[in-house]
């Protein structure tokens, strides 16, 4: 009878290090990432347009809500309009090359809300703003 010699490096291999290295992943990730449904739970029906595309999140977006009575909420918290001026103020300083505005207005609202936080962007600084639409019937 012979016997099957087993290796050395097998007994003295240890997997906890690269289960830590997993687990840190894990948690990286999780801390990091953008919960997106967080922003968009109010219950908004949307315009709709021919040309709408997916509404896709950006790093360091701000998501404006504006529902049909004009009422204006900002990452899912009502606020008002020099709140609203304040915090994207803020928003701009910490990050003026590239800060971006998604406004999403209710299409039972009037206009004039929607044209109000346009021009709050305006008076910050940020360039980078759009209203969001859903693709209708025709497109």
């Amino acid at each position: 009878m012979t016997k099957i010699k087993r290796s050395s490096v097998a007994s003295t291999l240890s997997l906890t290090p690269l289960i830590d290295v997993v687990f840190l992943l894990l948690i990286f990730f999780l801390v990091t990432s953008e919960f997106e449904e967080e922003e968009r739970r109010l219950d908004i029906v949307l315009p709709s347009a021919t040309s709408a595309v997916p509404m896709t999140s950006k790093p360091r977006e701000v998501v404006v809500d504006i529902d049909r009575d004009g009422n204006l909420y900002l990452s899912g918290q009502p606020t008002d309009l020099p709140e609203l001026q304040r915090l994207l103020q803020i928003a701009v300083a910490n990050n003026p090359t590239n800060q971006t505005v998604v406004i999403r207005a209710d299409y039972e609202t009037s206009f004039q809300p929607v044209v109000t936080v346009m021009d709050i962007c305006n008076k910050t600084g940020v360039s980078d703003y759009s209203v969001t639409t859903k693709e209708g019937p025709d497109g």
